[in-house]
């Protein structure tokens, strides 16, 4: 007489939940294995991240590196790392047909430059290894029954029961949406927005949207600073360097209620003084030229055109006949250029909170529950957190895949 089968339900179908599913699937053939979806689509994530083509992991040189990019978590995903990395996921999906490269800025792409590669190559796996996939289920609670079991009651008022249970419900934008877990005995860290874009109503600096230059950008006020690509939108800033901001000033900008300044130096390889110094060098080598045709700092010229206006500097002037008040009013829009931010944007589709289970109550080494045997977490249900570029999948790959592992071997 066979043994009755063990059965793992999975909630949630983004990507760290399907990696859990068909992980596990595929190492313990004897599993029964769910995996319940809230929502009427799977994999949505997926499918529009990084533009439609998919960001799914980041090159990374070594697992240090790696772990810098996460505001919250570091440590917890440093262990993890350890048992699944990098390279680790490019070989998963080699070895499924998927070939993933690499951009000079170290986001990882399919080849195809497609994420519908991915999440056809989840699918595949899925229906190999015989994942039964429901879709509009959600989870209303969560309870242990005497026997050590866990029962999931559903909308609807139907349950299913199961000897595991591996929560990758994503992140929740408000606190109260993780009351079914709490019900645990688990602690949430409140849920804060990171990766968003910053709002300047009204600004004039708007009208130069589509312009993209590198830059540094600091939060006034705070220890917030960032360097990289900024891009000015028709609402406001965004691009890396903003992006990273925000991620890492998730809690200290959602305290400020999104009103704040912000401070940019649109010269990088400068500062105030280093830029005075070299000022009388540049006036004496351009000092002919109008001041217009020639921006020595390389940058796009309507930004270039931009700052002259806001210094008050007429266009067809000399370089040697600008005014010490303008030239200074110049230099200082240069290197320290300030913006009131009223109000943030989410990035695109790719919507991602810091805060979730406390990371203190879960295993890195097996994403087990500490508190409940038998009850796993994946993904961005967990507090943790990457900035933009790949590094939240990767984090929902490992994760999944170490509780998919842990469970196969019970």
């Amino acid at each position: 007489m066979s043994l009755k089968r063990k059965r793992l339900i999975v909630t949630g179908g983004g990507a760290a939940g399907f990696f859990c599913a068909i992980n596990a699937a595929r190492m313990a053939p004897d599993l029964e294995v769910w995996l319940l979806e809230k929502t009427g689509k799977l994999l949505s994530k997926v499918k529009v991240s990084g533009g439609g083509r998919c960001n799914v992991t980041h090159n990374a040189p070594d697992i240090t590196y790696m772990t810098k990019r996460y505001p919250r978590g570091g440590n917890f995903v440093k262990k993890a790392f350890g048992h699944f990395f990098v390279p680790d996921t490019l070989q998963w999906y080699s070895d499924r047909g998927v070939k993933i490269k690499a951009e000079a800025d170290g986001r990882m792409f399919p080849v195809t430059d497609d994420s519908q590669t991915i999440i056809d190559c989840l699918l595949r796996e899925a229906d190999k290894y015989l994942v039964n996939i429901k879709t509009n289920q959600e989870v209303s609670a969560l309870e242990r029954l005497p026997d050590g079991k866990w029962r999931l009651q559903l909308q609807g008022g139907q349950h299913m029961d199961a000897d595991f249970v591996c929560i990758a419900a994503g992140g929740y934008a408000q606190a109260g949406k993780f009351h079914w877990l709490e019900q645990t005995g688990h602690s949430i860290v409140p849920p804060a927005p990171s990766l968003f874009t910053f709002n300047m109503p009204g600004n004039p600096v708007t009208s130069l949207m589509g312009v993209a230059s590198e830059a540094s950008v600091k939060i006034a006020g705070t220890k917030l600073q960032q360097q990289g690509p900024l891009l000015i939108t028709h609402w406001g800033m965004s691009g890396p360097a903003i992006l990273r901001l925000s991620a890492w000033g998730a809690r200290e900008l959602q305290d400020l209620q999104y009103t704040f300044t912000t401070i940019v130096n649109w010269v990088p390889s400068y500062n105030e003084n280093s830029l005075r110094e070299e000022w009388p060098a540049l006036r004496m080598e351009l000092g002919k030229q109008k001041i217009h045709n020639r921006n020595p700092f390389q940058l796009p010229q309507r930004l270039w055109q931009f700052l002259l206006q806001q210094a008050g500097i007429n266009e067809e002037m000399r370089w040697a006949d600008v005014p010490s008040k303008e030239q200074n009013k110049l230099q200082k829009l240069l290197v320290g250029m300030e913006f009131p931010v009223k109000g943030k944007t989410t990035f695109k589709e790719e919507f991602v909170t810091c805060g979730g289970i406390t990371l203190s109550e879960i295993d890195p080494n097996t994403m087990e529950s500490r508190i409940a045997p038998g009850l796993f977490f994946a993904g961005e249900v967990m507090d943790v957190d990457g900035v933009t570029g790949g590094f939240n999948f990767q984090h929902a790959w490992t994760s999944g895949f170490i509780a998919a592992k842990t469970i196969s071997t019970r």
